[in-house]
């Protein structure tokens, strides 16, 4: 299995390693070379040299280069990162979850297979998978090691439920992902049940935390904040003191991604924060999403209308650019308002809380 990726990433030209933040930005000769070299040759000089550096522990000299980079072609599309649901289904029941009704669906393995291999050649270097719950997904560990096995640096968004399972935890630790980032919504079982409406759920995210920072995976935390435990927001973070883990805090309630309200409620109104302004993205132009059934779009927020990937190829990913430029356009009543320059809020988002017919305090300035 190989030890580095060299790849092409927008205008640049990446050396990477699965699980390591470090990375090597290569002249286009440089990759050139690495992808033009015969299958028997020795680890040029200068890449070992330059591997060494950011990663000490990798000795390259004498290896041969095609047992330890993999060396991925220009795709020739624009698209560098994608987000990738695999399931909406969820072991937690969370009162403050944006997907709404969270249904068991998803494509059969020879679809997945065939759509990871479409976004690989897409150009997608950094792929997020999410759900619902990924880890509970029943093809995630294919998934997973597909997805690696093209290339790709992976992130993982999850709750930790299942991270002290031994076939996950071996998963992970064979081929690490590039980032583990795990939901918080409590410090104490009281709390932490309460809000996902499963009994045992700190249990086993607390074992899950526990393992997984053990097997020394590059954890990240967000701490969601809702009317339900905002009271144990500072032990909350005093958890993720205690491992030592960057974490963020997340307290502003969506609608669900169809425009429900019931997801709502949820908001601690002491924690309503005021979003940094919005000055564009690049959804829909270097990013996209992929929801359960290969339909792609945007974004997670910005997910109508969609694009049938299996059905219209890498072809129709041609078509979000326009789709996004559209969709990003200030409509209704944001139309033409003075305070655009300071809003937090993307037409999208604006569109979704419309639908939930929210309070405006909830996303707008006015």
């Amino acid at each position: 299995m190989f030890e580095l990726i060299a790849s092409p990433f927008l205008e640049d030209y990446l050396l990477l390693r699965p699980g390591s933040e470090s990375g090597i930005r290569l002249p286009v000769r440089l990759w050139e070379e690495l992808a033009s070299m015969a299958t028997g040759q020795l680890c040029p000089g200068w890449l070992v040299e330059a591997a060494s550096r950011p990663w000490p522990d990798l000795d390259l000299s004498g290896r041969r280069q095609a047992d330890v980079v993999l060396v991925r072609a220009s795709s020739g599309h624009a698209y560098g990162r994608a987000s990738y649901e695999l399931n909406l289904g969820c072991n937690y029941d969370c009162e403050h979850c944006y997907l709404g009704l969270k249904r068991f669906e998803g494509l059969s393995w020879p679809d997945r297979e065939r759509l990871l291999q479409l976004l690989a050649d897409a150009g997608v270097l950094w792929l997020q998978l999410t759900g619902g719950e990924p880890l509970i997904d029943k093809l995630f560990t294919a998934v997973y090691q597909r997805a690696f096995e093209l290339g790709m640096m992976l992130s993982i968004s999850s709750n930790g439920s299942r991270l002290a399972q031994p076939d996950i935890l071996e998963l992970l630790t064979r081929y690490r992902p590039y980032r583990l980032t795990i939901s918080v919504y409590g410090a104490t079982a009281e709390a932490y049940d309460g809000l996902t409406r499963r009994r045992g759920s700190f249990d086993k995210f607390s074992r899950g935390l526990a393992a997984a920072h053990e097997a020394g995976l590059p954890l990240n935390l967000n701490l969601i904040v809702t009317q339900h435990n905002a009271h144990e927001l500072d032990a909350m973070k005093a958890l993720a003191e205690q491992y030592e883990l960057p974490h963020h805090v997340f307290s502003n309630m969506s609608p669900t991604i169809y425009g429900g309200a019931e997801s709502l409620p949820a908001q601690s109104q002491e924690y309503l924060r005021k979003r940094k302004p919005f000055t564009g993205c690049n959804a829909g132009h270097t990013f996209f999403h992929i929801d359960p059934h290969g339909m792609a779009s945007i974004c997670k927020v910005g997910r109508d209308p969609q694009i049938p990937l299996l059905e219209e190829g890498l072809a129709g990913l041609a078509r979000l650019g326009g789709i996004a430029d559209r969709l990003l356009l200030r409509q209704g009543g944001c139309t033409g308002c003075q305070l655009q320059g300071s809003c937090g809020t993307c037409m999208p988002l604006v569109t979704l809380y419309r639908k939930a017919k929210a309070p405006l305090s909830a996303y707008c300035q006015h």
